[in-house]
């Protein structure tokens, strides 16, 4: 399966536009996480917690996506954006989204 953030897709013709793909994740933050991350908001830099948290998202939402132009037979994914929303507090969605076609 192609995926790409353009909407086309160099040397290849799309036959068909298949619909809307998506995937998504909701994943909340946990006590533990938050603790740590409380302490190093104090002292500054990267809180690789949430950094792990919000990458292991992303991948499930990608696979998702994957999973759902795959249902429709897709060859291809063009047009692949991610958003975020916040579901509650604590608690984010990341959506990955795009459009799935059939190639030529």
């Amino acid at each position: 399966m192609i995926i790409s953030t353009t909407d086309t897709i160099p040397n290849k013709e799309i036959l068909e536009v298949l619909g809307i793909a998506r995937g998504n994740s909701v994943r909340a933050r946990n006590i533990g996480r938050d603790i740590f991350a409380g302490l190093k908001n104090i002292i500054g830099g990267e809180i690789d917690e949430y950094t792990k948290l919000l990458d292991q998202s992303r991948d499930q939402a990608m696979e998702r996506l994957l999973r759902d132009a795959q249902r429709m037979n897709a060859d291809a994914i063009v047009n692949v954006r991610f958003t975020t929303s916040m579901v509650m507090e604590a608690t984010s969605e990341i959506l990955a989204y795009g459009t799935a076609v059939k190639l030529k």
